[in-house]
């Protein structure tokens, strides 16, 4: 019998040490590596991208007395130890960075975990949006005097509409090179904007400024692999059909989440983002109840991380209501936060698909 649990009545807490522990690639691509990555044949700059980064981490040098390659000096700075960077070596490349460049669901994350794995640590690997959570944990120069111990940082998913996070994140990028720090990044092309180009990149190297020189592009091409030779994404269930569907498809749930839509957003706006892995980290089934069209822009910032959070743990998703490609207005899918709201879209409904269909592919 599954345990039952209402995310509308959680308040996680959660402590600079909880935020750190989660820096290494989530579940879903907790052991990927460049040889389960599958090149598309149809676009070559997949093949290349794996050759490259699998060169760029090969260059990495660890440091000196961590045998563990892991990201342990994160604790031992917030107990009051630091490893000194007297005791590192750091590897030399042509570049301090790379940046991949693509599209949704070209598998940039799943490079970009592999390019994590295949480096000696110590070593960090988190969203955009989990650094500047993390800044504000510890504050700016507490991060920086962190993360410089590292080889490598990787950051998932830059965000280029927030301009006083990206001036944050240039800034923290810039201090971290200057150390000595690997970076490698990803972001968005829009869905549009893929014949045209370095579009993303072009965004990416103006907004870091003094750091753009020293990143070499990589572009990965390619089509969305979530939904890449699936059937259409399911219609929503009848309401009175989500516990059916539920215990047919996953009888043997360990913790299932159960929420009305309402009711899970009104929490939402109670708990910080940064707390959204801790609210879901034991949830094994979400059932939605009633999805609405989101129409307030903070809500949908707020939904965009738990989106992100259920993808991490690859949580089934079954809903009723609304589709998840009608989650966001339409003003919203064309403004000014569209990469976010089309991710979102993306991994939603790849969540329903595996919830009520069975169908992965992700």
């Amino acid at each position: 019998m599954a345990e039952t649990v209402h995310l509308a009545d959680r308040t996680p807490q959660v402590s600079a040490e909880d935020l750190l522990a989660g820096f290494h690639p989530s579940y879903r691509f907790g052991e990927v590596s460049f040889d389960t990555y599958i090149p598309d044949p149809a676009h070559p700059s997949q093949a290349e991208a794996v050759s490259r980064l699998r060169d760029f981490a090969a260059s990495i040098k660890g440091a000196k007395g961590n045998g563990k390659g892991d990201g342990g000096g994160l604790f031992g700075f917030l107990k009051g130890g630091r490893s000194g960077s007297g005791g590192k070596s750091k590897g030399t490349t042509s570049a301090a960075g790379i940046y991949l460049d693509g599209g949704f669901g070209v598998g940039k994350t799943h490079l970009l975990a592999s390019t994590w794995h295949a480096a000696p640590g110590p070593k960090a690997f988190g969203t955009f949006v989990e650094y500047t959570n993390l800044v504000g944990a510890l504050s700016f120069r507490k991060a920086v005097d962190v993360l410089k111990e590292y080889t490598l940082v990787c950051i998932d998913e830059f965000e280029l509409d927030d301009p006083g996070d990206t001036v944050l994140m240039s800034r923290l990028m810039r201090e971290l090179s200057d150390a000595g720090v690997k970076l490698v990044a990803t972001s968005n092309t829009l869905p549009g904007s893929l014949g045209d180009g370095r579009f993303a990149a072009q965004d990416f190297k103006r907004e870091i400024q003094v750091l753009a020189d020293q990143f070499d592009v990589i572009r990965v091409d390619g089509d969305d692999y979530r939904h890449r030779g699936l059937t259409a994404a399911p219609d929503p269930l009848e309401d009175d059909q989500l516990l059916t569907v539920l215990a047919d498809r996953f009888p043997d749930a360990g913790v299932v989440s159960e929420d009305s839509f309402e009711d899970l957003t009104a929490n939402l706006s109670r708990v910080h983002p940064s707390r959204y892995r801790k609210l879901v980290e034991d949830v094994d089934v979400m059932v939605l109840h009633h999805v609405e069209t989101i129409t307030e822009q903070a809500m949908a910032l707020r939904f965009v991380v738990l989106a992100d959070r259920l993808y991490d743990k690859d949580v089934p998703v079954i809903a009723s209501g609304v589709p998840f490609d009608r989650l966001f207005t339409e003003e919203m899918m064309s403004g000014g936060y569209m990469k976010k709201y089309f991710r979102t879209v993306s991994r939603m409904t790849a969540l329903v698909r595996e919830g009520q269909m069975g169908e992965t592919g992700l």
